[in-house]
């Protein structure tokens, strides 16, 4: 090969890589450069918030989630959305700490026992980053506020359902999400105080669902099989009541059982419609997540006098539901 075809192999070698490099370039900065309108929309944001939630795949918790985007988009807040995939404290302590290093201007999340937990919160204090507990309270901690249903006083008003709606011996069978749930340990308790007393209620065990509607139909099985007097079943999570439904019609299909239930999910209130689920404890998840981000707001820079948001409860029947259903 000569000299001028080395040379013009060079030329064209040169051409072609400075022409890939321009490409390169190009490409990436249309890949990567945030763009004025970009740029202006993360400008448009007055704060930068984190939901913390206990389980990501939970119908309760999506309603959560909702009602907080609707506030935060009201509000102007970029709102960011974490949870384990399935329950786990750890895991909600790893979350919670990432939010922490990010930066937040504030955080929403369910409280929950341990003193990592604590530490956390105290993490986040000492970075003048708010903490809101949601659902569940932490009062040993140093929580600014805490937005959602008063669960003792959820659990007495089942109670009250079991004794205002049943006669004769009552013995009682209770599906708790976790053991270990700050918010189920009050339900149990508010049930316990009202019912306490009445020597015709028996609360004869309890057992976990690990919050799946599954869970809920395995224990209430297991209970039945190894209790079969157990004609009460109390559920104090979301999913307990379908999953109790079903676990009573596998042992005992034709047995007169007084179920009660917790939350207003779809599949709970045409249970109800039914007549398979007799009462539940309607609370307001939306709500929860809806205040929790105004309160948030309010806490920039400050704190509140007031610290207890509680939202409202109350009993459904499934008379309440049927006579909906007629009238519309």
């Amino acid at each position: 090969m000569n000299n001028d075809s080395k040379f013009t192999l060079i030329v064209i070698g040169c051409v072609i890589f400075f022409i890939s490099l321009i490409g390169m370039i190009i490409y990436g900065y249309k890949t990567f450069a945030i763009s004025p309108l970009d740029q202006k929309a993360e400008k448009d944001y007055s704060h930068h918030f984190a939901l913390v939630a206990e389980e990501n795949e939970n119908d309760y918790w999506r309603l959560v989630k909702k009602g907080a985007e609707e506030s935060a988009e009201k509000n102007h807040v970029n709102l960011e959305y974490v949870a384990p995939k399935k329950a786990d404290n750890d895991e909600l302590n790893r979350l919670l700490d990432r939010m922490i290093a990010a930066k937040m201007d504030g955080i929403i999340v369910q409280g929950i026992k341990g003193q990592r937990f604590k530490d956390l919160v105290h993490k986040s204090v000492e970075r003048d980053i708010p903490i809101v507990t949601v659902d569940t309270d932490a009062k040993a901690s140093e929580r600014k506020a805490y937005v959602g249903t008063n669960n003792i006083e959820a659990g007495k008003l089942l109670g009250k359902s079991l004794l205002e709606n049943t006669s004769g011996e009552q013995y009682v069978g209770i599906i708790t999400g976790r053991n270990e749930a700050i918010n189920q340990q009050e339900r149990i308790q508010g049930f316990r105080e009202m019912v306490k007393g009445h020597k015709r209620i028996h609360i004869i065990a309890i057992r976990e669902s690990h919050i799946t509607k599954n869970g809920a139909t395995i224990a209430s099985y297991k209970l039945l099989k190894q209790y079969p007097k157990i004609n009460a079943f109390v559920g104090m999570s979301a999913l307990d009541g379908p999953g109790i439904v079903e676990g009573v019609k596998e042992v005992a299909p034709f047995k007169n059982t007084y179920v009660l239930a917790f939350d207003t999910l779809p599949e709970t209130m045409q249970l109800m419609k039914a007549g398979k689920i007799d009462a539940t404890v309607a609370q307001y998840p939306e709500q929860m997540g809806n205040d929790a981000v105004e309160v948030l707001i309010r806490l920039q820079g400050k704190d509140l006098l007031d610290n207890l948001i509680y939202t409202k409860t109350n009993i459904i029947t499934k008379e309440d539901v049927q006579r909906q259903d007629k009238t519309q």
